[in-house]
């Protein structure tokens, strides 16, 4: 059974804007099923033209880009409430491919109705665009780490933004949150080899600042790694939710 708009868990997260009735009426509206992937799954491939659009409902994945030798660059982590799919709705096609990195469970909607859905709820039209400038955003602080901060320096950024991204989703317990993504997929996402990611990780462990390990991220001093990243105290915002 597909999951009621009304019913939706991920309206409880205090990460998400409220919507009222007729919001979520519309959602409903606009909404036309659900689907489970497994792991390993590709959900959207470059270069490929899905008729679908996707918000995660639940489990994780990521976006990567491939070159024509096979490298992979990661460009960004998906997590529960993250909208997928709206590159291949404006451009034709998707720029980037999905994976999901855990079982996971997706809205869809019907890429052929986007346009029309924003001429009758232009408010929803907003908050779309509110979560592309969120990504740019994202891919903003990632290129810094990439062309300004030292390995180490980089993975203590990507730690404190995955583990705030899990706690506003409420992920975490006592400091500790379940991530289920490789060292090769933090490697690829911050142009590292995975050696040097391996060797910075240890570093990270042996100043007591973070422990990554067996699928779990302990961070043991937030501030401290905010300090060695040279992050600012910047707060997740609040979001909307499509």
């Amino acid at each position: 059974m597909a999951t009621a708009c009304k019913d939706c868990p991920l309206r409880k997260k205090p990460l998400f804007k409220q919507m009222d009735g007729r919001e979520v009426e519309h959602m409903q509206n606009f909404k036309v099923g659900e689907l489970r992937i497994e792991a390993g799954a590709t959900l959207l491939m470059e270069g490929s033209n899905s008729p679908q659009l996707f918000t995660a409902l639940r489990g994780m994945g990521l976006r990567y880009k491939l070159l024509e030798s096979g490298e992979r660059q990661v460009v960004n982590f998906v997590f529960p409430g993250d909208f997928i799919g709206l590159q291949a709705a404006v451009l034709g096609e998707m720029t980037h491919s999905v994976e999901a990195s855990t079982s996971m469970t997706l809205c869809v909607f019907d890429r052929k109705a986007l346009f029309d859905f924003f001429k009758a709820y232009p408010e929803r039209a907003y908050v779309v665009t509110w979560l592309a400038c969120v990504e740019e955003h994202f891919l903003g602080e990632a290129l810094l780490s990439v062309g300004q901060r030292t390995a180490v320096e980089a993975l203590a950024w990507a730690l404190v933004r995955l583990h705030q991204r899990g706690e506003a989703l409420g992920l975490t317990r006592n400091g500790e949150m379940n991530l289920p993504y490789r060292q090769q997929d933090l490697a690829d996402a911050l142009g590292l080899s995975l050696v040097h990611t391996n060797k910075s990780l240890a570093k990270l462990r042996e100043k007591r600042l973070a422990t990554w390990r067996n699928g779990r991220l302990e961070l043991h001093d937030i501030a401290g790694l905010r300090n060695l990243a040279k992050m600012g105290d910047e707060p997740v915002d609040e979001r909307p939710l499509m």
